[in-house]
């Protein structure tokens, strides 16, 4: 059978991506932050899934305010790279597995979470930047994706219990898959970041480490937190950090091991932060 073998836990900042593009890695600015991920990709050089099961918010690519999924997962062949407006980025095809996707939204929807099926779909820096980070600049992709959105742009967005509850149902979907697969689940999106108003370049060290705290050693509490504590403290795109749950919550019930946690600001004005956790 299937079986999800580790989470992954990442910022998606579109800047990263243009300095991967761009051959600026090794720069005073950026080489501090690709340094923190050299360790994670030593990992996944010796840790490569079959399948990423990827969670991260499209950016009015995809989706825009004339129709708002919550959830929608991609069950297509294949997913080009967005054109977010000054380009796609020049990363491989992403190759999706329609047969667990499907396999998964069956499950999902019969466990009673609405989800859109989404049979084309462009994926944006949400998902690309996440892949280039912990795969680097391939010809093409390691592994299958499916990309799983989630709506943390407009408002009401999905709370941080359902978020949890939904990563479940995900792992008891993937583990009825009949083939024997090593899957894992990404979480993407925040840390502490607002990008507009006021508060604009907000970032909240004390709260980001908090909530990797939690994360780690007590999801279940740290799932009860409102939304309004995320923008009061991480700012209006903080909210991000709801996506970590679904893929914490795909993990096992036991307490998982820790592999590689890290945590760096600025980038672009926001927080990055990642972690690695795997099933004992």
């Amino acid at each position: 059978m299937a079986r999800i073998t580790a989470s992954v836990y990442t910022s998606h900042v579109p800047a990263i991506g243009v300095a991967i593009d761009q051959g600026r890695t090794a720069e005073p600015y950026w080489r501090p932050l690709f340094q923190g991920y050299e360790p994670s990709r030593a990992w996944m050089r010796d840790n490569r899934p079959d399948v990423v099961f990827l969670v991260y918010n499209d950016h009015a690519n995809a989706f825009s305010l004339d129709l708002i999924p919550t959830f929608a997962i991609g069950c297509a062949d294949s997913f080009l790279p967005a054109d977010e407006g000054w380009g796609p980025r020049p990363v491989p095809l992403v190759q999706g597995h329609p047969e667990l996707a499907a396999h998964i939204a069956h499950s999902v929807i019969q466990d009673d979470f609405d989800l859109t099926i989404a049979n084309r779909m462009e994926v944006d820096h949400g998902l690309t930047v996440p892949l280039s980070l912990l795969f680097g600049q391939p010809r093409a992709w390691p592994c299958a994706v499916i990309p799983f959105a989630v709506n943390v742009v407009q408002y009401p967005v999905p709370s941080g219990r359902r978020c949890l509850a939904l990563g479940r149902a995900i792992r008891k979907a993937v583990e009825s898959f009949d083939a024997g697969l090593n899957v894992q689940v990404w979480g993407t999106g925040g840390m502490s970041h607002q990008l507009q108003g006021a508060r604009a370049g907000l970032i909240n060290r004390d709260f980001d480490n908090g909530f990797l705290d939690r994360l780690i050693a007590d999801p279940e509490d740290l799932a009860q937190m409102p939304h309004i504590d995320y923008v009061r403290e991480a700012g209006s795109e903080g909210i991000e950090l709801v996506m970590w749950l679904i893929a914490r919550g795909a993990m096992a019930a036991m307490p998982p091991k820790l592999i590689h946690r890290f945590y760096h600001v600025p980038a672009s004005n926001t927080a990055v932060g990642h972690l690695i956790l795997e099933n004992p």
